[in-house]
């Protein structure tokens, strides 16, 4: 399927579904992209993964009793973050361990919770894998304004999200109230999450939290620049994903993973500073100028 024919499958009336599963995809994307950026400079790539098994007792909730999985996955993720953020203050464990034993436990709850429903087995599939097609209207506003809220707290968060980042000892010395950002940031990649989990899946949605960001990272040495380049990746490889999804029958979540993923490589090795042939040619160039010394 040529370009054209997909702008123009996008504008059929008959496929209104493929024109919001763009705006979800991108959307999805989009914030993500921008959430991502904290947690990789956090260094805490870990709990994407995590929080995506921390929002299954939600969405399995309200599958049985037929509520708004948004909602549900939203509930059970805060409920989850909250719980991470007090039993971290505790120094004797780290922050990973904790967040392994309840993010864990809340997915096992959730997978006990949903065998309960009759026909379960394929709505399970669709909370891992994601199901685009079939999304509501209420859920287009819902990721709207859920996505909105996540930027404007970000935004208002900004340099305190970040000090805690780079040295959190410093910041708790200044006075920054380090449990309550930790805690505001868990609750926030929650919310990035499960906005995100109808678009691609509880399995692969760690995808669009870490790879836009790390590809931005290979780019950029700014992190404002940075910030900037994520989000616009990762609506980039939405679109496309979408288009050679929706062109060639392949599932969208897997397919949008793996634009990514091929963003990432190809900054790998081109990236101007970062990239393999740059570095290698910053040795090349390092081992002739040293040369005439050794002479």
């Amino acid at each position: 399927m040529s370009p054209l024919e997909f702008i123009r499958d996008l504008t059929n009336p008959d496929l209104g579904f493929l024109w919001k599963a763009l705006l979800i995809a991108v959307m999805s994307s989009v914030i993500c992209g921008v959430v991502g950026c904290y947690v990789v400079l956090r260094g805490m790539a870990f709990i994407g993964d995590a929080v995506a098994h921390a929002v299954f007792p939600g969405l399995a909730v309200a599958f049985v009793i037929g509520g708004n999985l948004i909602i549900g996955g939203i509930a059970a993720g805060v409920v989850t973050a909250v719980l991470v953020a007090v039993f971290s203050q505790n120094r004797r464990l780290k922050e990973d361990s904790v967040i392994g034993v309840f993010f864990v436990a809340a997915f096992a709850l959730g997978i006990v919770i949903i065998s309960r429903a009759p026909g379960y087995a394929g709505s399970l599939q669709d909370f891992l894998f994601g199901s685009i097609t079939g999304i509501p209207d209420e859920d287009l506003y819902i990721v709207a304004g859920t996505g909105l809220a996540i930027l404007v707290a970000l935004f208002a968060l900004h340099k305190e999200l970040v000090t805690i980042s780079l040295d959190r000892e410093t910041a708790r010395a200044m006075g920054i109230p380090v449990f309550w950002l930790d805690l505001a940031l868990y609750v926030l990649v929650t919310l990035a999450v499960v906005i995100s989990v109808q678009t691609i899946g509880n399995i692969l949605v760690l995808a669009l939290l870490i790879t836009p960001a790390a590809t931005a990272r290979l780019l950029t040495d700014r992190l404002p620049v940075m910030m900037m380049l994520s989000p616009a990746i990762g609506g980039i490889a939405a679109l496309v994903g979408l288009y050679i999804s929706w062109s060639w029958d392949y599932p969208t979540g897997g397919t949008i993973v793996l634009v990514l993923t091929v963003f990432f490589l190809l900054a790998w090795c081109f990236a101007p500073r970062q990239g393999l042939i740059a570095q290698r040619r910053l040795a090349t160039v390092a081992v002739r100028d040293a040369e005439p010394h050794a002479a």
